[in-house]
């Protein structure tokens, strides 16, 4: 019989904050927050947060599907002509579109098993080098890529008695170029997630 006191496991996804980064002079796109929060086996990090674009939701919906092929996956928001950046109301949808696809992809513990959807969630890695990564082709693991995101990401409490003992990450940003996890994400730069982001809907 199952205890009372038995801790049952959660998976809590939150897509918010959207921004809107200048990919050059002509073009422009719009990213979002993905902060996870769970005590699933599952995860190497209880507490992460990253930021994807559209683009990316894409290519892992392609990548799980391909891979679980007798799963039929959830739907991401569509993708239409008449998406208008400046319209809050066309951001909030698709934020919550993209949102609703996650929670059903996490309720899945055979997408749970794909290293690509892990890779995703926490850590900046480029498609490419998420892709590098699972085939082998790095130097470093899926679980050592996301422990080192996370130890030059810090911004969460739950996770960070560290600083209680005297460490500070501040020093920690200079390194990123020395660790070899390969390339960021585009929409990676300077995207260090806060606890409580203030949104830049426009």
């Amino acid at each position: 019989m199952t205890p009372k006191h038995e801790k049952q496991e959660f998976v809590t996804v939150l897509v918010r904050d959207p921004r809107i980064q200048k990919e050059d002079s002509w073009h422009s796109y719009i990213n979002y927050e993905i902060f996870i929060h769970t005590n699933s086996m599952c995860f190497t990090r209880k507490t992460s947060c990253v930021r994807r674009r559209f683009r990316e939701f894409v290519w892992l919906r392609q990548r799980l599907q391909s891979n679980a092929v007798l799963i039929q996956l959830p739907e991401l928001p569509s993708k239409t002509p008449f998406f208008n950046m400046n319209n809050p109301q066309h951001v909030d949808h698709r934020r919550q579109g993209l949102q609703e696809f996650l929670e059903k992809i996490l309720q899945n513990a055979l997408l749970l098993s794909d290293s690509r959807l892990h890779l995703f969630l926490q850590t900046q890695l480029s498609p490419e080098d998420i892709e590098a990564c699972v085939s082998g082709q790095t130097k470093y693991s899926v679980a050592d890529a996301i422990l080192k995101f996370a130890s030059l990401h810090r911004r969460f409490p739950i996770e960070d008695g560290e600083r209680k003992k005297g460490k500070i990450d501040a020093d920690s940003d200079s390194e990123s170029s020395s660790l070899g996890l390969g390339h960021s994400s585009d929409d990676s730069i300077s995207h260090g997630c806060k606890a409580s982001p203030a949104s830049e809907e426009s």
